[in-house]
Parts: C-alpha cells; structure tokens; sequence
C-alpha cells in the first residue's frame, strides 16, 4: 500500500470523525497510536453497515474474531479540529483469517494506510476454526454492494415470532414498558414489517394500522439498539409507508418518541398538538401526507 495507490475509490464504506483535543500532542499532530483506535472504531462502524449486532451474531455463529495483525504505514498528519474519513474494506477472506484493508483521509489526501488482519476462533480455546459461510457470504455480498436486510411484510402469523423478538429488546428490556402495555389486540390485525439480516436475525420492526378513512396509522417502531443509525428505521417506515399508499391511504399518523421526532421530521412528518406520555415516556403525535414516492 502506499499513498499513490490507495484512494477513496478503493472503499464504500467509510467512517467519519473529528479529531479531539485529547488525541494530539504540543503540536497539534495525532499521537500516532491513535490512528490503531480510529481503525477499531470504524471496524465497529462496519459491523453496523452490515446489520449485525456483533455479540449476537458471533454467539450465533459459534465463534469470534481476535487481532492477529496490525499494521501502519504513515503519509502524513492528522491534526487538531480535522474532519477525517475511515475507509475500510474486507480484502481477503481466508480459510480462518479476515484481511481488511484500511486508509485514514482528510477530504481526498491519504494520511494513513493500514492492514488489519483477524482469525476467526472458537471463544473459550482460541484455537482458530474455519470462516462460516453465511459470514463470508455476508462479507463478500457487503463489498459487492448487495443488501443486508431483507424486509418482509406479512401478519402477525407468519412475523409475530420475529417482530415480538425485537420488540421486547427494545421496548420491555431497554425502555422497560410492562409488558401488558407491550401486546395488544391491534397486532392480530396489523401488517407487520420485519427486517432480517443476511443471518437471518431480526433487527428492526414496525406495524401499520388504520387509523380512519384514508389514513394509516404507523407504530411499534423498534430497531435493535446496535444498530441504530443504520438506515433500518427509515427503511421500515419506508415499507410501512408504500403499503399504506398501495391500500389508498392518503396520509399517515404516529406517535414518536420525543427522542426520535428529528427522524421523523427529517422524513417529512410534522408535529401535531402538544406532547403528551404514554407508558410513562413522552411523545408527539406526528403525521405526513402519502404523496409521491417515499422520502
């Protein structure tokens, strides 16, 4: 790897941050061990680009992945206050190895160049195992561009199982809402949305309901907690929302989280009346009209 052959064209994912006081030194230049935790954080970062809570998933797999390398190769210096971008890309897949290939920028200038490589183990001998298939293919499907979930709609009967999975993380474990507030009767008559990981896990949900003439009401909206920011929330309600205009609704109500009203407002919904609780939690009710394509 050197300077003239790496560019931002070698990776689609990238991780951006901004350099704190605390990681430069008298003049200003990053410690250079920190460029190691910028790696890491993004590698946490790509773990999410791929819709994998990474505990549950290794556990799922029957495995885990450890550092066996890392190296560094210094173009120039990040300094105090910059925006810096973390490509990464998995370059290699081995039998029991992971090779990702990483850079540090600062708009299109290559700072650093860095190879991670990691062995697929089992957790309690270490020993190293083959790479699963359904890790490799996800891997490769990621770098090929292809999606990570796949959204399924359907009934209670065929999705329940999955949408009540990540509901009660979220809802009854993280936001502990009882659970007799949690199950209600509008789920046996809901369309359900779940997505699914290329692991199969189910990560997010949501649900539509009618909420009068030509207006459709959307709810239950929950997204695994690591991987919030993903995109998966706004690719649920997307899905809400098309089978929604598909049935004639012309409009589209929730109940948002206060904490979750920015999502919304930025996917065209506005506030309506005054905030108010519900399961203890506040809310504003929101709604937008069902014209056009999705936001």
């Amino acid at each position: 790897m050197s300077k003239h052959t790496t560019t931002r064209a070698d990776f689609r994912f990238f991780h951006r941050l901004r350099v704190r006081w605390a990681e430069v030194d008298m003049q200003k230049i990053v410690f250079n061990a920190h460029y190691l935790m910028y790696f890491d954080t993004a590698i946490t970062d790509y773990w999410r680009a791929l819709a994998m809570p990474y505990v549950e998933a290794m556990e799922q797999l029957g495995g885990d992945l450890y550092v066996k390398k890392a190296t560094l190769e210094y173009h120039a210096s990040a300094r105090y206050d910059d925006t810096l971008d973390i490509g990464l890309c998995c370059e290699r897949i081995g039998n029991s190895s992971l090779t990702f290939r990483g850079a540090v920028f600062r708009g299109d200038a290559l700072l650093i160049s860095g190879e991670l490589v990691y062995v697929y183990a089992d957790p309690a001998s270490q020993t190293s195992k083959p790479v699963p298939q359904a890790l490799r293919d996800t891997l490769t499907g990621f770098e090929a561009g292809q999606p990570m979930v796949d959204i399924r709609l359907g009934a209670w009967a065929q999705l329940g199982e999955a949408a009540r999975r990540v509901r009660t993380e979220v809802f009854v474990q993280e936001q502990q809402i009882p659970l007799e507030m949690e199950w209600d009767e509008d789920d046996a008559t809901a369309l359900h949305a779940v997505a699914y990981n290329r692991l199969g896990m189910p990560v997010a949900t949501g649900r539509l309901l009618q909420h009068g003439p030509d207006v459709a009401r959307i709810g239950r909206m929950a997204v695994s907690r690591v991987l919030r920011g993903s995109g998966l929330g706004r690719d649920i309600l997307q899905a809400l929302m098309q089978a929604a205009r598909q049935r004639g609704d012309r409009t589209v109500v929730l109940h948002a989280q206060r904490s979750a009203e920015g999502f919304y407002r930025q996917l065209g919904f506005e506030g309506q009346g005054e905030p108010f609780e519900e399961a203890g939690i506040p809310h504003l009710e929101m709604r937008r009209a069902l014209t056009g394509a999705a936001a």
